[in-house]
């Protein structure tokens, strides 16, 4: 193995053990960093006329909020709901994004998205420090939070 490969295995083992570890306000936040990421990198590819590397980007950034619409618990919490259409229209928006390489639609859900992400960070910096969630309920990585 050569050192730089020896380096990825040992980043990618540090990510897995962050996202394992991490409480859930901290893996929430965590997937919305990498959600508007995802949407950023579409955006610039986009602008570039770089279609694989936007879909690419657009599909990840689909896995996510289908991760967090399936795990949003609308008999909990009364604006459940609201979000859950708010992640319907941005899944929409990113697969028409995707389709018709409309960069437009790319960027409204940067705008509709970012402000969630910046509360979900403020919510979560105000709560006390909280112990991870088991293992079982982990999506193993793919969504790329770490």
């Amino acid at each position: 193995m050569t050192s730089t490969a020896l380096r990825a295995s040992q980043l990618s083992r540090y990510n897995d053990d962050a996202v394992l570890s991490a409480p859930p306000a901290r893996l929430l936040t965590m997937l919305y960093d990498r959600l508007l990421l995802d949407l950023n990198r579409a955006q610039f590819a986009q602008e570039n006329a770089n279609w694989g590397v936007a879909s690419e980007n657009l599909l990840h950034a689909q896995s996510i909020v289908t991760e967090l619409s399936s795990t949003l618990k609308t008999d909990v919490w009364d604006g459940a709901s609201g979000l859950l259409s708010i992640y319907q229209y941005a899944m929409e928006a990113m697969i028409g994004a995707n389709i018709y390489r409309d960069v437009n639609r790319t960027k409204e859900c940067i705008v509709l998205l970012e402000p969630l992400r910046q509360g979900w960070h403020d919510a979560a910096s105000q709560l006390p420090v909280q112990a991870p969630v088991s293992g079982t309920a982990r999506t193993n990585g793919t969504l790329g939070v770490g």
